[in-house]
This record gives C-alpha cells, sequence and structure tokens, in this order.
C-alpha cells in the first residue's frame, strides 16, 4: 500500500531571520578577515610609499632650490676629502624634524660617485648605513647595499623598492630613490616594514577569538530581536484562528508604531467589521425569518380556514383569499429585496456606465407616482432646471435608488402630503435630493440608516421590508458616489447624492 508522503515542516520567519542574520555575521566577520590579513599589509605598504615619496620629493626640492641659488652642497677639500656645505644640511634637518617626518625613516644623500654626502638616520636599523652588510659579490644579496641602491637609482632616474630579507636587519625595508634636476645627487629615503608584518601576525591571531565571540554575541542579539520581531506575527497567527472558530471580539494589543503596528490596527479594525458584519447578518436573518413567518402563517392559516370553513360562503372566502394574496405579495417583496441585495452588495450585477439626462430620468420616474399621489392626496414636486444635467452612471440603477428613495418617502409623508425630487448642478457635479415634510429622524439613528434592515422613526408596525435603503447605499458605493442624510426632527428629511457627469471626473 502506497503510503503518503510526509510533508516538511516550513521553517518559520523566526527562523528565517535567524538564517539570514547568522548568514550576515559570518559574511562580515569574512569580510573583516580579508580586509584584515590580505589587504592591510599592501594598503598600509602602499600609505607608506606615498609618504616616502612626499619626502624625497621634497628634499629634491629643496636641494634643487639651493643649486639654483649657487650653493654649493659638497666639494672636494684638499688631501681628497669630501666636504659637505654643513649650513644648508643643518637647515634641512632642522626642517624634517620640525614637520616630524623622521620619526621611523632614514635618508641617505650622495653625488655622483655614489658616496654619501649627507644621511639622517632615525631607525634602530638601516640596511642603507649598516656597517655590516653581506658580501657585495653573492648575487642574491648585493642588491640590497647602499651603493647598489644608489646605482640603480641613478640609471632609472627614480624608484620604488621594497627590500626582502636576506637584509642585515632581517627584515623588510621600502626604499624610494629620486635624483636632482641636475643629476648631481641622489636622495634615498627608507623605512622599516618589520611592524606592518606584525600588526599581520597579530591580526591573524587575534581574529579567531574575535570572530567567535563576535559571532555568539550575534547570535544572542538575534535570538532576541526575532523574538522580539515575531511576536506580534505570533499574536496575529493566535488572534486569526479565534476569529476562524467564531470569536470575532478578538482584539490584537500593540505599542508598536512601524509597519507591524500598521498590521495589527488593520487586523483590529477587520476583526471589528468582520463582528459588525456578522451581527448584521444574524440580525438580518432573525428579522427576514420573523417577517417570512407573519405572511406565512396568515397565509397558512387563511388558507385552512377558506378550506375547512368559508369554502362555501363567497363573500368570507374573497376577503380570506384577497388577505392571502396581500401577504403573498409582501412576501415575494421581501424576497426580492433579499436577493436584489445580495446582488448588489457581492458584485454580481455590475452597473453599466453610460451618458444619460439624470434631469430627463427624474421627470419619466416622477410620472410613475402620479395615479398613487392622485389617489391618496399627496402631491411629488419635481424640481429640475430646463438645462440638461448630464451624467455617466447605470440608469437602470439610478431609477432603481430613486424609486427606493420616493418609497421611504412616501412611507413618512408629513400632513401636509407632499415630498420632493431635485436635481441640480453643483460645484462636484449632479446633486440628487429626495426630500419630505415627516417626523425627521433623530440624531442617533442617522448613522446607521442606511445599515440593512434598519428602522427608524417610531417605524414598528409600516409596510416595507427595510431593505430598501441598504439597496440604494450599495448602488451609490459601486459607483463611486458621495451620499448621506440631513434631518431634523419634526420638519423632514432630505437624501441626498451627488452624481460625476462624465468618466473622466469622479466626486471625492
Amino acid at each position: 500500500m502506497r503510503q503518503p508522503k510526509k510533508t516538511r515542516r516550513a521553517i518559520g520567519i523566526r527562523g528565517q531571520l535567524m538564517w539570514f542574520l547568522c548568514f550576515i555575521c559570518l559574511l562580515l566577520l569574512g569580510l573583516f578577515w580579508f580586509l584584515s590579513t590580505q589587504l592591510l599589509e599592501p594598503l598600509y605598504i602602499k600609505h607608506i610609499q606615498r609618504q616616502l615619496t612626499t619626502e624625497a620629493e621634497w628634499i629634491v626640492s629643496e636641494m634643487d632650490n639651493a643649486i639654483a641659488n649657487g650653493d654649493t652642497l659638497s666639494y672636494w677639500a684638499f688631501g681628497g676629502v669630501k666636504v659637505t656645505d654643513d649650513q644648508f644640511f643643518n637647515q634641512l634637518s632642522n626642517k624634517l624634524y620640525e614637520n616630524n617626518t623622521l620619526s621611523s625613516f632614514c635618508v641617505d644623500i650622495s653625488d655622483s660617485t655614489l658616496r654619501t654626502i649627507k644621511k639622517f638616520e632615525n631607525l634602530t636599523f638601516c640596511n642603507l648605513h649598516e656597517t655590516a652588510l653581506p658580501d657585495p659579490e653573492d648575487e642574491d644579496v648585493k642588491y640590497y647595499t647602499a651603493r647598489t641602491i644608489r646605482q640603480y637609482c641613478r640609471q632609472t632616474g627614480g624608484f620604488v623598492q621594497t627590500l626582502d630579507p636576506p637584509t642585515p636587519s632581517g627584515s623588510k625595508q621600502l626604499v624610494v630613490g629620486r635624483m636632482t634636476a641636475d643629476g648631481a645627487y641622489t636622495v634615498l629615503v627608507t623605512t622599516s616594514l618589520m611592524h606592518v608584518s606584525e600588526a599581520g601576525e597579530v591580526m591573524s591571531t587575534v581574529l579567531p577569538l574575535a570572530a567567535a565571540l563576535i559571532f555568539a554575541f550575534s547570535m544572542s542579539a538575534a535570538w532576541l530581536f526575532s523574538e522580539w520581531f515575531t511576536k506580534p506575527l505570533r499574536q496575529l497567527s493566535g488572534a486569526a484562528r479565534q476569529v476562524a472558530q467564531g470569536d470575532y471580539a478578538v482584539h490584537v494589543e500593540t505599542n508598536r508604531s512601524d509597519e507591524l503596528g500598521t498590521l495589527a490596527q488593520d487586523f483590529n479594525h477587520m476583526a471589528q467589521e468582520v463582528q459588525h458584519a456578522a451581527q448584521m447578518q444574524r440580525d438580518l436573518l432573525a428579522n427576514v425569518s420573523h417577517d417570512l413567518r407573519t405572511p406565512l402563517t396568515l397565509i397558512k392559516g387563511y388558507a385552512e380556514t377558506v378550506r375547512d370553513i368559508t369554502g362555501d360562503d363567497k363573500v368570507h372566502r374573497d376577503e380570506q383569499m384577497n388577505i392571502i394574496v396581500d401577504e403573498a405579495d409582501r412576501l415575494t417583496a421581501l424576497v426580492s429585496s433579499v436577493m436584489e441585495l445580495s446582488k448588489v452588495t457581492s458584485g454580481a450585477e455590475k452597473c453599466e456606465r453610460v451618458h444619460f439626462d439624470m434631469g430627463q430620468l427624474c421627470d419619466e420616474v416622477s410620472e410613475r407616482y402620479e395615479a398613487l399621489c392622485a389617489q391618496n392626496g399627496w402631491e411629488l414636486r419635481l424640481e429640475i432646471p430646463d438645462e440638461e444635467l448630464p451624467v455617466y452612471a447605470d440608469p437602470n440603477m439610478m431609477q432603481r435608488a430613486l424609486h427606493n428613495l420616493l418609497g421611504n418617502a412616501m412611507h413618512h409623508i408629513g400632513e401636509d402630503g407632499l415630498f420632493f425630487l431635485r436635481a441640480f448642478r453643483c460645484d462636484e457635479g449632479i446633486r440628487v435630493e429626495v426630500a419630505d415634510h415627516g417626523p425627521g429622524i433623530a440624531a442617533e439613528d442617522l448613522p446607521y440608516i442606511f445599515d440593512r434592515y434598519y428602522r427608524s422613526r417610531s417605524d414598528a408596525g409600516k409596510q416595507g421590508t427595510g431593505l430598501g435603503l441598504s439597496i440604494t447605499k450599495a448602488i451609490f458605493q459601486q459607483h463611486g458616489f458621495r451620499f448621506g442624510v440631513q434631518s431634523t426632527l419634526g420638519q423632514g428629511t432630505t437624501f441626498w447624492f451627488i452624481m460625476t457627469e462624465d468618466d473622466g471626473k469622479k466626486s471625492s
């Protein structure tokens, strides 16, 4: 028998966050190791090279200026002794020490004979001036002798060279050579690279321990951070399960002001809306069930009466049959309203927008109420301008909305028997109003007047499904129209909505 596959448990957000932070930590440690062990020495040597080159070129510049001024930097005295201009070199030495540039440098100045005429030593051990030099005949080391370096500088006109062991000091040294403009003198500036190698060795020794400590600290911090970061998500997950189980009163506490805090606020708002919708659904079912039960009970009762008692009595039978017909009509109207509300709110019935004249539509709708008004002694006053009122909407839905609003006005018509249908231009588009002089709506009822099956103004006992305004609200929302209601107790109520004039504009 084939065994079902075992599903692998996916890594949670906290695990993913830990893996990501671990990867970033290792990447940074690897980058730091590479910079410390592989790039530290080359970069530091390049920095020292710039310093040596600057000093060598500055010394050559000072010597060129002195030669241009006619100063004699060195000459052969009686007896074949080389004599230097102590005044110039003393001044040069003072400038070097004042600039603090010779803290770890050594300078060698020689003439065309490759003999040193002046040297400034500020190193513990200088290869250029060490007396115990290697055998000059040894091809492996004679390149590192001072005379050979001076000769190489004269041949090239200037160079930068790293002196690798074997040298007398046993450590690397960096030498920069430059010549004066007239080619009479050679300047060599050198420094030891021993400290660079030592620094690299120290870093290689300390880095593993430092990396281990940094990694341990980073992982601890990442664990605490992931706990803090995912806590709101776990709360939201638990709250979502409660909502799935039917507990719509759940509330997620959060003090965060970031995206997670916004998500928690949106979840709380969603839960409130779901709770409100569920309550409205329960109320709708309860009210519809009640209204369905009443006509069904009457229909059944009068049908049994006709069957058992008044079947042969035409007068009573007709009276009872008329009641049955009226209750069946009421039941049909209720079912139709529920179905219509369901189609509009669910989006099953799409609005087909076209351009038409709203004034003409209002005129056509008002004509359908002439007979009813004449029968009951009412008057529907139509107030529209002579000009066209172009709008962009679904005319069938707008007609349905007007019938709902006018039907609501007739149910609450005042003693004067007047109700109004107005349409006129405003800054936002075309404003349509349906008003009556009825008893008005209490201020506490106004926010809920468009809710499903909500009744106000002492509507108990009045005919109607209680869904007309809810259907009207859904129509306006589907079009994106602004709408509302204004009412004063004892003076009347005005329902209004604002339509767009074309498909390029939308009211705010």
